[in-house]
C-alpha cells in the first residue's frame, strides 16, 4: 500500500512540475485540483492528491491513453444541430467524452477507478452542481465537438480556417476531430475558463471562425461600453466593450440560452435589444419597435433561419432584426446613394427584380422584397383599389405605366413640385417614406406613430381637410406651394382643398403594375380608391391621358357625374 501511494505522489509531482515549468503555470491554483488543497467551491474532504481524479499510474483503462481513472458515462447524448451547420456531429468521442465523465453530472465526482470506494466531498457533493460547467446530457447548447474538421469542411463551410494553418494553441486530436481540448487546457487556467489562449476580442473564436466582413463591422470596432442601467449586456464575460466582447455580444460557446447558433437569449430580438435599447448602443431601437405600427420582432420566435429561401414560398411569416441586420457585417457606413444598401444593412439576402433570391441583397429594396413581394407577409389592402396589388416588387417595376423611383428614376420628365435635392433623375430608398417619425431618433423601419409605418401623417380618408399636417408625407418630397398653386397640375388644389378630397384617392402611391394598368390609364400614379371614386352613370371608370398636365376622368366623385370631365 505505501508502495502504491508513493507511486501516485511522484506521478502527481511529475504532473505538477510539468505544468508549473509551462508558461500556463500548474494545475494546483485551478478549479481542477479537486483535493483538498483546491482553490474552488468543490473540493474532497479527505482526498490529498491532485490528480488522482482524473488520472492513476495502476490500473489505469487501457482502451485510452493519458492514464485515465474514470468511467466514460454510458447515457446518449443530444448534440449541437443547425441549419448553417456543415459538420456531421454525433456522440460524443475522444478527449471530449473524457471530459464530460464529469461535466455532464451523470457519474460522481468521486467515482474513481483507483478506488474502491466513492471520495466524499466537502458539504457532500457528489454530482458536479447546476451551474455553467454542468454541460448536462443535451449539448445542443453547446459548442458541437467530436467532428471532422478538415479542408473539406471547412471549403464548404466558406468561413471557417483551413485546419492547417491553425496556430499551435489549436490541436485537433489523432482523428482530426475537434474535441473540447481544442479550446480548453484542463490543466492550465491562466487565460480564465481554462482556455488555451485568450479570447480577448474574440482571438480565440477567430481561430475558426473568420465571418466575412467581420473585421470591419461595429460589433469587432465599437468601443462602446455599457452605461450600467438595465441588465448588463454582458454578464458571462470580464470584457467591458463591444469589441473586446465581439463575438460573445451575442454569443456563448456554453449552455446558450438560443441553441441553434448558441445566442445568449432564446428570444433573437433580445440579444440584440440588450444593447440596442440606449443602455449600450447609443440609439433606443426597442423603444422604438413599441410604437404602434413596426416591425413586430417580439411576436415571433423561433422561426427566423438564416438559411431561409424566400423564393421557395415555404418561409412562415415573421420578422426578426436579421432578416434585415447582418450582425456580423453591420456597420456605420452610410449609402453611397439610393437604393444602394448601407453599412447597417450590408450582408443581408434579398430579393432582385427578377424575383430571384441575391446574396448579399445590392439594393434596400431587395431586402424589403423578401416579405413585401412574392412572399408577401401583408394580406390586407390597405386601400381598396381599382387594380389592387400587394406585391411591391411589381409595384416598382420599371416598366409599369407609372411608380415612384424605388428601383429606377421616374418615367415622368416634369415634375415642377419636387423639393432640392429631388429631381425627376432622382432614386429613392424604402425608407424615405417607411420610417421612424421621430427626425432625431435612430434611422430606419423600426417603429412609427402613424399607420404603414411611415415617417409622415398621410390621411387617407375621404373629405380630410387639406393641411401640412395631414400630408406631412407628401409634402417632405413635393412642395406644398407648388401642389396647390399653378406650377403644377391646377386641380389640385380644387379637388384637394376645396373638395377635401385626400391625395390617396386618385394616386397610388407606390405604382401600377404593367400586368394591370397601362400608359394612358395609369400614368402619375392614377389608380382610384373605389371607396371614393366609382364609376360615372353610363358605368365607367377611368382616367384618360391626353399629355402634359392634361387628362380626363369618367367617374363620379362626391356625386359629381364626370362623363367625362376634361382638365384643364
Amino acid at each position: 500500500m505505501k508502495t502504491c501511494k508513493m507511486s501516485l505522489f511522484i506521478f502527481s509531482l511529475l504532473f505538477i512540475f510539468l505544468k508549473t515549468d509551462a508558461p500556463g503555470g500548474s494545475i494546483i491554483d485551478t478549479k481542477h485540483n479537486l483535493s483538498v488543497t483546491g482553490p474552488g467551491p468543490i473540493r474532497s474532504s479527505t482526498e490529498e492528491e491532485i490528480c488522482l481524479f482524473c488520472h492513476t499510474p495502476h490500473n489505469a483503462r487501457r482502451d485510452i491513453p493519458y492514464l485515465w481513472n474514470r468511467q466514460d458515462s454510458t447515457v446518449n447524448y443530444t448534440p449541437y444541430q443547425s441549419s448553417t451547420l456543415y459538420a456531421a456531429v454525433g456522440q460524443p468521442t475522444g478527449a471530449s467524452k473524457l471530459c464530460l465523465s464529469c461535466h455532464d453530472g451523470t457519474i460522481a465526482l468521486g467515482a474513481l477507478i483507483s478506488e474502491p470506494r466513492e471520495i466524499p466531498f466537502q458539504g457532500g457533493i457528489r454530482f458536479i452542481p447546476e451551474g455553467p460547467s454542468r454541460l448536462g446530457t443535451d449539448l445542443s447548447d453547446d459548442h458541437p465537438v467530436s467532428f471532422l474538421y478538415d479542408t473539406s469542411l471547412a471549403f464548404s463551410n466558406g468561413e471557417l480556417v483551413d485546419p492547417s494553418i491553425l496556430p499551435q494553441e489549436i490541436k485537433l486530436d489523432r482523428e482530426r476531430q475537434l474535441q473540447c481540448t481544442a479550446c480548453h487546457d484542463p490543466h492550465d487556467d491562466a487565460n480564465s475558463k481554462f482556455l488555451v489562449m485568450p479570447n480577448t476580442y474574440s482571438a480565440l473564436c477567430a481561430t475558426c471562425h473568420q465571418k466575412d466582413g467581420w473585421a470591419f463591422s461595429s460589433h469587432s470596432t465599437s468601443d462602446v461600453t455599457w452605461n450600467g442601467s438595465g441588465a448588463d449586456p454582458w454578464p458571462h464575460t470580464p470584457y467591458v466593450t463591444v469589441s473586446e466582447n465581439s463575438c460573445e455580444n451575442c454569443h456563448t460557446p456554453h449552455t446558450a440560452g438560443g441553441h441553434e447558433r448558441l445566442l445568449n437569449y432564446s428570444f433573437e430580438e433580445d440579444n440584440c435589444l440588450v444593447c440596442h435599447n440606449g443602455n449600450a448602443a447609443s440609439k433606443d431601437i426597442e423603444t422604438e419597435l413599441l410604437k404602434p405600427y413596426g416591425h413586430p420582432v417580439q411576436d415571433f420566435a423561433g422561426i427566423h433561419d438564416p438559411a431561409e429561401d424566400f423564393t421557395s414560398g415555404a418561409v412562415q411569416k415573421h420578422i426578426e432584426c436579421t432578416d434585415c441586420h447582418n450582425p456580423h457585417r453591420a456597420n456605420a457606413d452610410p449609402s453611397s446613394g439610393a437604393p444602394l444598401v448601407s453599412g447597417s444593412n450590408t450582408g443581408v439576402k434579398g430579393i432582385d427584380p427578377a424575383g430571384q433570391q441575391v446574396n448579399p441583397a445590392n439594393n434596400l429594396y431587395e431586402i424589403c422584397y423578401n416579405c413585401h413581394a412574392d412572399n408577401n407577409v401583408t394580406t390586407t389592402y390597405p386601400i381598396t383599389r381599382q387594380l389592387p396589388q400587394l406585391n411591391t416588387r411589381l409595384e416598382f417595376d420599371p416598366s409599369n405605366p407609372s411608380y415612384h423611383p424605388v428601383e429606377a428614376s421616374g418615367v415622368n420628365s416634369n415634375v415642377p413640385s419636387l423639393l432640392p435635392p429631388y429631381t425627376t433623375s432622382s432614386k429613392i430608398f424604402c425608407t424615405d417614406c417607411h420610417n421612424n417619425d421621430n427626425t432625431t431618433g435612430p434611422k430606419g423601419p423600426h417603429g412609427s406613430s402613424y399607420k404603414h409605418l411611415l415617417r409622415g401623417n398621410y390621411t387617407t380618408q375621404d373629405f380630410t381637410r387639406e393641411s401640412p399636417f395631414n400630408y406631412a408625407l407628401c409634402y417632405q418630397c413635393h412642395n406644398r406651394n407648388s401642389i396647390l398653386g399653378d406650377e403644377s397640375f391646377k386641380e389640385h388644389k380644387k379637388h384637394v382643398e376645396g373638395e377635401d378630397a385626400p391625395c390617396s384617392a386618385c394616386h397610388d402611391a407606390h405604382g401600377i403594375s404593367s400586368t394591370q394598368g397601362n400608359s394612358q390609364n395609369n400614368s402619375h400614379l392614377i389608380n382610384f380608391d373605389l371607396t371614393i371614386v366609382q364609376p360615372n352613370a353610363r358605368g365607367a371608370l377611368r382616367f384618360e391621358d391626353l399629355g402634359t398636365f392634361r387628362g380626363r376622368c369618367f367617374l363620379n366623385c362626391h356625386g359629381e357625374n364626370h362623363d367625362p370631365q376634361e382638365y384643364p
